[in-house]
């Protein structure tokens, strides 16, 4: 939830140097995203505090350990979001974002290389959150760190992406069919190239061959779920609904790059196009996760 709805706020950012649209609603969007996230980050605490034993078991769950790393990735995202409204607190969101991430990968991943409990079927795409996680890293790091650092999170973000693409995809073609539940996780497909494309465009402030080839992989990812859109809309709610967003969040922010770089029409239109559906989802998934509280539907087992 906190990163898609801070990943929101970037885009509209994004669209407001791009369109002269007349106001600037990511001023307090991306205020309300902090809301947000110190919201859930004290309700997390609580739970912590008083059943210390379910925060163990999902940190060493085969499938909900995947989603820890969300934790510091929605810093990551917020530092982004708050880079240039509040400097300071930026750093600090991304400091603290970065090396948390970092731990999060290296248990994630060690849990990986020595366990007895994994199967294919474990399998899903929520497990990218880990590793390519860190792609996100250089985009406030290059603003608060030495280039160096952010060259490695890059580089591991980069160099696991079509490691567990390939492996995801052996999963899903020759084995069962992804649970309901875990379907809107196939959007995190569109996430590694974006973000990829976003970070590489912020280093060297041009659009060029190698910023094409992850825009263009992006872009292919969300046409291939887009004419499954009549399987999606099928699907039952559950939280992991907000699995759409941050993905075409970041299509929509790498989209708005490539019309103000190109200066093409074909970019402009579906700028816009993202930006509409992107806020529609937003508006549906706050809807639909605020009916499921009072119906007392989610932070229940299988949901």
């Amino acid at each position: 939830m906190i990163m898609g709805f801070t990943g929101f706020s970037i885009a509209w950012m994004r669209a407001e140097t791009v369109y002269d649209v007349g106001f600037a609603p990511s001023c307090v969007l991306r205020w309300v995203a902090l809301g947000l996230f110190f919201l859930v980050a004290v309700l997390y605490a609580a739970k912590a505090v008083k059943y210390p034993g379910a925060v163990r078991e999902e940190f060493t769950h085969p499938v909900k350990q995947a989603f820890g790393p969300t934790i510091s990735i929605g810093m990551i995202l917020l530092s982004i979001a708050l880079l240039h409204d509040a400097p300071r607190l930026s750093f600090w969101l991304w400091s603290i974002g970065t090396v948390l991430h970092l731990a999060l990968t290296l248990y994630v991943m060690s849990s990986w290389m020595h366990h007895t409990k994994y199967e294919i079927t474990h399998m899903n795409p929520a497990w990218f959150i880990p590793v390519v996680g860190n792609i996100l890293v250089p985009i406030a790091g290059v603003h608060h760190a030495p280039t160096e650092v952010s060259w490695f999170f890059y580089s591991v973000g980069l160099f696991f992406w079509p490691v567990l693409t390939a492996i995801l995809f052996y999963r899903l073609i020759f084995h069962t069919s992804l649970p309901e539940r875990f379907v809107p996780t196939l959007f995190i497909f569109i996430a590694p190239p974006a973000v990829g494309f976003i970070y590489w465009y912020n280093l060297g402030g041009q659009v060029d061959a190698f910023a094409h080839v992850l825009y263009g992989v992006a872009l292919f990812f969300a046409l291939l779920l887009a004419v499954q859109a009549n399987y999606f809309v099928r699907l039952k709610f559950f939280l992991s609904w907000w699995a759409y967003s941050f993905p075409l969040a970041a299509l929509t922010i790498a989209t708005l790059i490539m019309a103000k770089e190109t200066g093409l029409g074909c970019y402009r239109v579906l700028g816009v196009v993202l930006l509409a559906v992107l806020t529609l989802l937003i508006v549906l998934l706050l809807v639909r996760t605020a009916i499921a509280v009072a119906r007392r539907e989610i932070c229940v087992e299988g949901h």
